[in-house]
C-alpha cells in the first residue's frame, strides 16, 4: 500500500504540533494534526497514538479514522488498519461523504 504522505516535516514544525496538542489535549483537531505530522514522518506508532486520541475525542471524525488506518498499515498492523478503515467507511457513508468512502475502499483493497 502506498501512503499519500511524502514530504518530510521539519523538526520545528513537528514541535509546533506537539505544543498545540499539549495546550489543547481535548481538541480532536490538535491531536489529528499531530498524528498527521507523525504520519508524514513515517513515525507510525506515534501517529497512531495521536490519531487514536483524536478518534476517541470525536468518534465520528472520519478523516482521523482514515489517517489512523494509514498509521496502522504503515506499522504493519493490517487487521487493525482494516477494522478502523471499515469503521471510517461506514462513518463517511453515514455522513453522505461518498467520495471519501470510495477513497477508503481503495485503501482497503490495497491491504494485504
Amino acid at each position: 500500500m502506498t501512503l499519500l504522505y511524502h514530504r518530510l516535516m521539519s523538526d520545528a514544525r513537528l514541535e509546533q504540533f506537539k505544543q498545540m496538542a499539549a495546550e489543547f489535549p481535548d481538541a480532536p483537531m490538535a491531536q489529528f494534526s499531530l498524528g498527521k505530522a507523525y504520519l508524514e514522518r513515517r513515525q507510525y506508532a506515534e501517529a497512531a497514538q495521536a490519531l487514536e486520541t483524536a478518534v476517541r475525542l470525536d468518534p465520528a471524525y472520519a478523516a482521523a479514522m482514515v489517517s489512523l488506518g494509514d498509521a496502522y498499515a504503515g506499522a504493519g498492523q493490517t487487521q487493525k488498519a482494516r477494522e478502523v478503515l471499515t469503521r471510517a467507511r461506514d462513518t463517511a457513508l453515514a455522513q453522505s461523504h461518498a467520495s471519501l468512502a470510495e477513497e477508503i475502499d481503495e485503501r482497503l483493497s490495497g491491504l494485504d
